[in-house]
């Protein structure tokens, strides 16, 4: 009886591991499991990082044809509170067939994850496990923003390093593209994550700055990828705070 008694108490104990294991499993391939093609941080606009809070603009890249998607930033806004998710909202189609979601966020923590729900599954984009933070670019080619001290503006790249000889841009007007002009930037770093950092420096006409915009060209193997706010270029009041 003894015997039978321990036997069960060990089968008991046996399986409610096995169900704490499984457990355990079932939540850690969530986070484990993040990595996918179908969904990618593509770039992100920081706007202001002087004080307080960061405002930034994450847009998320999906590239399948399921027919119920939701796209949400899965952020900190502070140490110590709980996550919360911002849901995005369609923004435009790429050549290629993907989509571009956008959603704003502010935080002092500037840390954040994508979260893609299609068809009821749901498909992680966390940075290989350590989370987007003050990243400007993703999956995209190129992204850019840029400093302005009156008169002088900087004009800042992010780049994928897609071949060791590259010709990185600016093309600028000050007269609403009745006239523009190419300044070349320089190379300045290669970043942890392998992208390069590249800068211009531009002197301008203060009286004009309602009808200054640029965009940024980025030559590589032969193709030329742009950084254009899809399409719009970025006005005079498209600028960080550093």
């Amino acid at each position: 009886m003894m015997k039978t008694k321990t036997l069960k108490r060990s089968l008991t104990f046996l399986l409610a591991f096995s169900m704490l294991f499984c457990m355990f499993s079932v939540f850690g391939n969530v986070k484990a499991g993040a990595v996918t093609d179908r969904v990618s941080m593509y770039t992100a606009d920081l706007y202001a990082s002087k004080y307080g809070a960061s405002s930034t603009t994450v847009y998320v890249q999906t590239k399948d044809n399921a027919s119920n998607q939701a796209v949400y930033v899965h952020y900190n806004y502070l140490n110590g509170q709980d996550w919360l998710d911002a849901q995005a909202t369609y923004f435009t189609t790429l050549s290629d067939g993907s989509k571009i979601w956008k959603a704003d966020i502010t935080s002092y923590n500037t840390e954040y994850a994508i979260k893609y729900v299609a068809d009821g599954a749901t498909y992680w984009d966390n940075n290989n496990g350590k989370n987007h933070k003050l990243e400007s670019l993703g999956s995209a080619p190129v992204t850019v923003n840029r400093t302005y001290y009156a008169p002088v503006t900087e004009i800042r790249a992010t780049v994928q390093n897609y071949a060791f000889q590259k010709n990185v841009k600016v093309r600028y007007t000050e007269d609403n593209w009745a006239t523009y002009k190419d300044v070349p930037l320089s190379y300045q770093s290669t970043n942890e994550d392998g992208t390069e950092f590249w800068t211009a420096s531009l002197t301008l006409d203060t009286s004009k700055e309602s009808d200054f915009s640029y965009c940024v060209s980025y030559g590589v193997n032969g193709q030329t990828y742009w950084a254009n706010n899809f399409g719009q270029n970025y006005d005079s009041s498209y600028r960080v705070y550093p």
